[in-house]
């Protein structure tokens, strides 16, 4: 595991499970000259200077060299790059923008890094059936920008929206502020044209509301890039909701603000977005932006509702009602779209505003069931005093998308490893109450080990199944996301009952 580094000096010592052997200068020059049969030289980087600036995503701390770059430009590029590699017995691993950060898109030192940077076109825009075709290196906030001039968007809206990019959305099926009410990547991708490790395209999905056969679609969406290499999708656009508001409510505990997102849910409201930020969160974000946060407060909840006026009305009276009757006593409602949007930027610049604050930070993500809140909240800050870490908790309160960042400083001995070990006991936490290890930033190289806590031998094994029917040879991004059988023996914890045994406190699932 790693954290996300923001100026260390140095990356960490690479953990075993990332040692492989890199090929030797003959072999790397045999393999450019076949890249450089399929693409124009400038377009295949092998110079260390130009491999550097690919050697980590967002999961900054583990870095390593591929063998080499290849940046193609077309969908017949990258299923020769793929065969090629395929039949050279060559490691890929597919790249959108880096933004991700679970290490899903670390190279391969004896493989090629296949960047999609170049996919950025929007290839056409329906209005009518309210849908947009793009490649994959589009970046997510493009295209609602292109369709705002229809009255539509594209609803998931992950915080990096600005910089990441549909492919690597699709890879890590990446969610948002406002998936509680709208969905998740795979609620609002309708097909997509896929490239195997043979080169072949495959179209999986349809433009029609259903498709024949089984549901793919929904397998390759957060798959991490192990069983193909997405060249094209077809996103759902929705009409922009006539209207938004945003209620802030500050509460005097994490407890409190845990119980009224559980009476907004069980009073039959879904709002467009539901989220959390704890103290030490609004207090590295509100020097940053000036969203008007209640620095007093030990918790704030953002809860938007969106429809028409009267709609809006009804429900935002609700929202307060439920509010003040789960003990809030400051609560604010946007008066007009410029407010709504300052509440919102703070959430947004929760992970700049804790940059910061610290040298670096670890950014975790976990999934537990929303009435579990509280408790889980109060195991970390446990965890706080027996690591000596700080941790500000950013979350997707409406469905219990965790995301603690812990703030460490890599140049001091022993805090990295520290942090590591702090994250890991979250994700276990997360298990035992009845969660998952991951809601949207994928496993990767980060929870590779919690992957073992979380699913039996029988299931990986059946994970493993799925990845040798696209990918027989494990070319595709090898080593990531589905732990091998052999891992998760060394790691010791295969008979372990989802992790419960080390919160006793939590009952069992």
């Amino acid at each position: 595991m790693a954290g996300i580094t923001e100026h260390a000096p140095q990356a960490a010592a690479e953990p075993p499970h990332l040692a492989a052997t890199g090929l030797g200068t003959r072999e790397r020059a045999a393999l450019a000259a076949e890249l450089r049969a399929i693409l124009p030289a400038e377009s295949v980087l092998v110079e260390e200077e130009q491999l550097r600036p690919y050697e980590c995503d967002g999961l900054s701390a583990y870095r390593r060299l591929p063998a080499a770059v290849v940046l193609p430009s077309t969908e017949a590029e990258v299923c020769r790059i793929l065969a090629t590699c395929n039949r050279l017995g060559v490691p890929v691993v597919a790249r959108g923008a880096g933004t991700g950060l679970s290490g899903g898109a670390l190279p391969h030192p004896g493989g090629v890094l296949l960047s999609l940077a170049r996919f950025m076109r929007i290839l056409e825009l329906d209005p009518i059936a309210r849908t947009a075709r793009v490649q994959p290196g589009v970046r997510n906030l493009a295209v609602s920008e292109a369709a705002a001039p229809y009255g539509l968007y594209y609803a998931p809206d992950p915080s990096s929206q600005i910089a990441c990019t549909i492919g690597g959305n699709i890879a890590e099926n990446s969610g948002g502020v406002h998936c509680l009410k709208y969905g998740l990547t795979v609620h609002n991708v309708l097909r997509v044209r896929l490239c195997t490790i043979e080169g072949e395209v495959l179209e999986i999905g349809s433009e029609a509301l259903d498709s024949p056969g089984y549901d793919l679609l929904a397998l390759v969406t957060g798959s991490e890039g192990l069983l193909g290499v997405v060249t094209e999708a077809t996103l759902k656009l929705l009409p922009n909701p006539r209207t938004a508001r945003c209620v802030l409510a500050a509460f005097d505990s994490v407890t409190a603000a845990g119980d009224a997102v559980a009476a907004v849910i069980g009073a039959g409201i879904i709002p467009a977005g539901l989220e959390m930020m704890d103290k030490a969160a609004t207090a590295a974000v509100e020097p940053f932006v000036n969203a008007g946060y209640p620095l007093d407060a030990e918790a704030i909840l953002l809860c938007e509702v969106d429809g028409t006026e009267a709609e809006v009305g009804a429900e935002i009276d609700r929202v307060d009602a439920i509010m003040r009757g789960s003990g809030s006593q400051h609560i604010r409602i946007s008066r007009d779209e410029a407010e709504r949007l300052r509440f919102w930027s703070g959430r947004k610049a929760a992970f700049p505003a804790v940059g910061r604050i610290s040298p670096d930070y670890y950014c975790m993500d976990g999934t537990i069931p929303r009435k579990r809140l509280a408790e889980v909240l109060a195991g970390i800050a446990r965890l706080e005093k027996k690591y000596a870490l700080r941790c500000a908790n950013v979350f997707h309160a409406g469905d219990g998308n965790l995301h603690p960042l812990i703030l460490y400083d890599a140049n001091q001995p022993g805090e990295l490893e520290r942090c590591e070990a702090f994250g890991a006991e979250i994700l276990e936490l997360c298990i035992a109450a009845g969660g998952t290890i991951t809601g949207e930033h994928g496993v990767g190289i980060e929870k590779i080990d919690q992957m073992c806590v979380q699913f039996p031998a029988e299931v990986l094994a059946a994970f493993h199944a799925v990845k040798h029917a696209f990918d027989p040879a494990e070319r595709l991004n090898p080593g990531k996301a589905i732990p091998s059988l052999h891992r998760c023996a060394e790691f010791g914890r295969m008979h372990v009952h989802r992790g419960a045994e080390r919160f006793p406190e939590l009952p069992r699932f």
